[in-house]
């Protein structure tokens, strides 16, 4: 029996999802993304927050160069970029946050699943890069993941040079959270974990849905979107115990799930 490509475990409302092929760095070949793609389609429905992790030392070392070399027809390609693509929208949609849990190497590809994610903690060893540029391709779809996380600077620094960066970098530069010694890099996930748990399942969904439309708009729009939707969130029940659990110094329950 060949062992499943990503291992899921659901505890809480937490959603684990461990990458699961370290002997090939966790490459995001056709049977990586489509395992990942699938578990994301079928998250439990009591799932608050899901974590992305990975087995091994790398957390993902992007495309399988060794499949690709494989193909050599263009169509094939496109097919595969726009599968990925389709990976990394699927996570900016889901009505719960991602986390990142990054224990090792994040590159090219990998490195987009980490600017991806709505959060990534990794641990301080862990190291980051754009590096396709070295094999003479220009990362262009990890770009739109980086170039919305990093400032432009940082972001082309990172495409047109290959360099490694340092967890430490990664996080003054905005592509991480936070880093933490590697035996303390599940714990700092957990807390991070809980903390959202502990929020109204309603205004986590109705902020990140906000959240990534509003980043597309002019200002304008952006504002009149933002007026609505917290307008229409004024009207769940969550909010008005929310603040009745303000005024009466208590901590609230949230009514829904």
């Amino acid at each position: 029996m060949q062992e499943p490509y990503v291992l899921a475990e659901h505890n809480n409302g937490v959603s684990q999802l461990t990458l699961n092929r370290p002997k090939s760095f966790n490459a995001l070949s056709e049977e990586m993304l489509a395992a990942v793609h699938h578990e994301l389609d079928y998250l439990p429905n009591d799932c608050r927050v899901v974590v992305l992790r990975a087995s091994g030392r790398a957390f993902c070392a992007g495309h399988d160069l060794k499949q690709m070399r494989q193909h050599t027809d263009q169509a094939y390609f496109e097919q595969l970029f726009a599968r990925c693509s389709a990976l990394m929208s699927s996570i900016v949609q889901l009505p719960v946050p991602v986390i990142a849990e990054v224990q090792g190497l994040a590159t090219a590809a990998g490195c987009q699943l980490v600017a991806t994610c709505d959060l990534a903690i990794a641990a301080d060893t862990a190291e980051f890069a754009v590096s396709g540029i070295n094999v003479g391709l220009f990362c262009s779809t990890p770009s739109v993941a980086l170039s919305r996380n990093l400032n432009r600077k940082r972001a082309m620094q990172l495409l047109m040079t290959g360099e490694f960066i340092d967890a430490p970098t990664a996080v003054e530069w905005g592509l991480i959270n936070e880093s933490a010694p590697a035996d303390e890099l599940s714990e700092r996930v957990k807390v991070m974990t809980e903390k959202i748990i502990s929020k109204s399942a309603v205004a986590v969904k109705t902020g990140k849905q906000l959240f990534y439309k509003q980043l597309e708009m002019g200002l304008s729009d952006a504002y009149e979107l933002a007026g609505r939707t917290m307008a229409c969130n004024m009207m769940a029940d969550d909010v008005a115990e929310g603040i009745d659990a303000f005024i009466e110094k208590r901590n609230p329950e949230w009514t829904h799930s």
